[in-house]
């Protein structure tokens, strides 16, 4: 089974190395990345994963407020 992730953080560095880092594993699969807190409720609708990784803090609404 594969494990679904979604990345949310406004760092685009950061979702890119975590991407590549995640991306090594075979049982992991990157699903989308989202820039702010905005954008995560449709990003869960419309790519069902199974763990977010979320940045705590981020300008627009924070990984707390989301």
């Amino acid at each position: 089974m594969t494990v679904r992730v979604l990345l949310v953080d406004d760092d685009p560095l950061v979702c890119r190395g975590l991407e590549l880092l995640l991306g090594v594993d075979p049982g992991i699969s990157v699903v989308g990345v989202v820039h702010d807190g905005d954008g995560v409720i449709d990003a869960v609708h419309r790519h069902f994963p199974d763990v977010i990784l979320m940045d705590v803090r981020m300008a627009r609404q924070d990984g707390i407020t989301t």
